[in-house]
């Protein structure tokens, strides 16, 4: 991969600029002291105020002009090639480097002691949580999330120095092989993706493939409560290659083994074996625990690294930086609070990370109804584990479903679509008198009954990797004349 190119004063040219990864990649750089441009849709994205304010120019169209013999090189969202977009093209005509953004992260991980954080969930909050304990800890590093990071200011990069770095990767077309870690975090393996995993085999040996990149003395720190992570650890521990498995979690045994857990006045409580320290977080799940046992894992490894192990005043600055952790947009985002009624936005949209995240949400509002609007991202995983979906809502007291959202990637011939989805669930949840079910279409067709329908004292969650989440920014606009207003 072509590495000899990232260095101060190179001209880099970035297609799709405004795409979180890509924008995010393109600061890393720009703050390296690289020269960055780039090309986007004129579609307004969160990534406009952030290349704004660093004054990375770009283009809001695609123009052949745009490309000069003076650029060293071309990085390119996922969503672009040669044959659809004419910058690319123009680069191609005139031989100058082209980098899809993962084969650019993986050459940008050469240049440093990289760490990939992935799974079939879990991956992104997981990744933030690093960044919060390696600023608490002060340990060089630079992080980067796969969503905007409310603790990093709204952004999806943390640049606290250039020894290490520490990325989400994804699986996904196994686009995590790109990458060259020396330790690897890995929260679940499951079956996802079906468009491109037919079954969990696939993708469990896609996780293993990658596992097998760490070199001789990496490290892999796994998920011990989650079945497909412990198989992907254990085939690798077989392999008797050199690596050390260090596991974390309620199962775990060792210094990353969760004691105990609890929930109180919205505050979770809990402790990590090898660390002397009682942890709080203000935000919801049990999951969220096992993230930051992920996190300290990582953490208490880079400081060795650095020639100790962590100090109890890094541990208590660690204590500080989760108490205050507020994640990343859409995982367990409060939009706001008004007239007693939370707005929660999660991407959830697998079955277990749902089941999860519900969980977590009922069990730190005990005494709210939880009202859910739920939509399905993809045909092919709905069909895949459409007995998982709808079993998976049952800490819901009002469920909401929609149509299924499809993709583009996709070609789905099978004769599943949301209303499938809401017949089975609701099936389900009323045999185990789980509370009302509806199937409204289209989400903002809900608006209405919703209005009617919310009370003080409810929690009403946008869920999904679908379009429905403007429904609770629309909810919380519509409610907020009516009392106390508290931001998300």
């Amino acid at each position: 991969m072509e590495i000899g190119v990232f260095k101060p004063g190179a001209n880099i040219y970035f297609v799709g600029i405004k795409g979180t990864g890509v924008c995010a990649l393109a600061e890393l750089m720009y703050n390296a002291g690289m020269k960055v441009s780039g090309s986007d849709t004129s579609e307004v994205f969160y990534t406009d105020a952030i290349l704004k304010e660093l004054n990375i120019p770009y283009y809001e169209n695609f123009d052949t002009a745009h490309i000069g013999e003076n650029i060293d090189m071309v990085i390119y969202s996922a969503a672009y090639s040669a044959d659809s977009n004419a910058e690319l093209a123009r680069a191609q005509e005139l031989g100058i480097p082209s980098l899809k953004y993962t084969d650019a992260l993986g050459a940008w991980s050469q240049k440093f002691d990289s760490t990939g954080v992935c799974g079939v969930h879990g991956k992104t909050t997981t990744t933030a949580i690093c960044g919060a304990l390696m600023r608490a800890a002060d340990i060089p590093a630079q992080i980067l999330v796969g969503s905007a990071a409310i603790d990093f200011g709204g952004r999806s990069t943390l640049s606290l120095g250039n020894k290490y770095f520490i990325a989400e990767t994804c699986e996904y077309r196994k686009h995590f092989l790109s990458f060259r870690p020396r330790r690897i975090i890995l929260t679940a393996v499951e079956s996802d993706h079906q468009d491109y995993f037919p079954d969990y085999d696939s993708i469990r040996d896609a996780f293993v493939e990658y596992c097998r990149l760490l070199p001789k003395g990496g490290q892999l720190i796994y998920c011990a409560d989650d079945m497909g992570a412990s198989e992907v650890a254990c085939i690798i521990k077989n392999d008797n290659r050199g690596i050390e498995i260090i596991p974390y979690g309620f199962n775990a045994e060792g210094d990353y083994k969760i004691n105990y857990y609890k929930v109180e006045n919205e505050r979770a409580f809990f402790s990590v074996a090898g660390i002397s320290c009682d942890f709080v977080m203000r935000i919801p799940g049990r999951h969220e625990a096992l993230n930051v046992a992920a996190g300290l894992a990582l953490t208490q490894m880079l400081a060795k690294s650095e020639g100790a192990d962590l100090s109890g005043e890094q541990i208590q600055s660690i204590k500080n930086a989760l108490e205050s952790f507020r994640s990343t947009k859409r995982r367990s985002e409060i939009i706001g609070e008004t007239d007693d009624i939370i707005f929660m936005d999660d991407y959830g949209h697998h079955p277990t990370a749902i089941k999860t995240t519900l969980e977590g949400i009922k069990s730190f509002y005990p005494k709210r109804r939880l009202i859910v609007s739920f939509m399905s991202h993809t045909y092919t995983r709905t069909s895949s584990l459409l007995d998982e979906f709808a079993a998976c809502f049952n800490d819901a007291d009002v469920l909401f479903l929609h149509k299924i959202y499809a993709s583009a990637r996709e070609d789905y011939k099978g004769g599943v679509n949301g209303r499938t989805l809401y017949e089975k669930a609701a099936e389900i949840r009323a045999t185990c008198k789980k509370g009302e079910t509806y199937y409204v279409d289209e989400p903002d067709d809900s608006f209405e009954p919703l209005c009617k329908m919310l009370k003080s004292g409810d929690i009403f969650v946008t869920l999904g990797a679908g379009n429905n989440w403007p429904l609770g920014e629309k909810l919380f606009t519509h409610f907020k004349s009516k009392g106390e207003v508290k931001n998300g």
